[in-house]
């Protein structure tokens, strides 16, 4: 524990990041600033404690995958429970989306595609890469982390479950917005985390709020928005005015598609994370595209598109791919 008060200079308020449901969020460095860690520390008033501290560490001492935040290590003393792992420079994707101060840009489409492939890559460990299956069950935007190289990573395994076999009948835990059916039913399985990834998905696209309390009730909730948008075929209504006119059709349409298909009301409607996985891959091919959808229906041509787009000098528009790593 005393080291963990020299890195964060003793818990120094100047070096809180963040306030999550386990407590504050310090940067902190353990050899003078050469390299940082993250450091959580347990609080009194905490809506979490000892079981998902406790959690956090089992879950992660078994999962190791490059989109996933690291679990560095831990220290439990005089009731005071830590949680130290790899440091994020670049924030959360909800950070970017919503909370960008004046001058920074926007993220542009290939970034918020590149950013979901990778999370799904993680969802798709999580449900299938280990003996047991893992429910993330607090899938949102200010739990997606980015790195020094804005690799997209997922953190916060504290609400997360390991299930054998794959339904389990819990307690409802995560937040309102990005809830599934087992907030309804109390039953949980990995398409649960579909759903919320289905969320996300639409709030990347729209850089809306999930709930927004200050709209009106057709406003308010992104799902309940986005599904009508959906099915009245508005879909381009959804799209963030700083991508307008930026997307190509057909990657918007795929991205529609499977966004869409995450929300379905039955859990067995829903495809699997490995099923998103592809589709979203697909979307970043963008063969083909010559035109893209603008929010009042009409066509961007293709020249504009380039102009507007982050592609490598020197690459034909219809062949970029987004490189997702192994």
């Amino acid at each position: 524990m005393d080291e963990i008060r020299v890195a964060t200079n003793n818990f120094d308020e100047a070096l809180v990041i963040g306030i999550g449901g386990f407590g504050k969020v310090y940067k902190a460095s353990f050899d003078y600033g050469s390299t940082f860690v993250t450091i959580k520390r347990s609080s009194p008033m905490s809506e979490q404690g000892a079981l998902e501290f406790e959690t956090e560490i089992h879950v992660l001492s078994q999962l190791h995958h490059q989109n996933l935040v690291s679990l560095l290590g831990h220290c439990q003393e005089d009731e005071e429970m830590i949680l130290v792992y790899e440091y994020m420079s670049s924030h959360t994707l909800f950070d970017h989306l919503h909370l960008r101060s004046r001058g920074d840009l926007p993220l542009s489409w290939t970034q918020r595609l590149e950013r979901c492939i990778r999370v799904a890559r993680g969802l798709h460990y999580l449900h299938t890469g280990t003996e047991h299956k893992f429910i993330d069950r607090d899938i949102k935007t200010s739990n997606i982390l980015l790195d020094h190289n804005w690799v997209a990573k997922l953190s916060a395994f504290g609400l997360s479950k390991a299930t054998n076999p794959a339904l389990v009948s819990t307690t409802v835990k995560g937040n309102v917005g990005y809830f599934p059916e087992y907030f309804w039913r109390h039953k949980l399985t990995e398409k649960s985390d579909v759903y919320s990834f289905g969320v996300v998905l639409f709030e990347v696209l729209s850089a809306r709020l999930a709930v927004n309390p200050v709209e009106d009730d057709k406003h308010g909730s992104l799902v309940d928005w986005a599904l009508y948008c959906c099915e009245n075929g508005i879909a381009t209504q959804l799209v963030d005015p700083d991508l307008e006119g930026k997307i190509a059709t057909e990657s918007f349409e795929k991205y529609i598609e499977v966004a869409k298909k995450c929300l379905a009301e039955k859990g067995v409607e829903r495809p699997t994370m490995s099923d998103v996985l592809q589709r979203l891959v697909h979307c970043s091919f963008r063969k083909n595209a010559d035109i893209a959808p603008t929010r009042d229906g009409n066509r961007t041509e293709k020249a504009d598109l380039e102009r507007n787009s982050d592609l490598t000098p020197g690459i034909e528009f219809s062949e970029i791919i987004i490189t997702i790593g192994r």
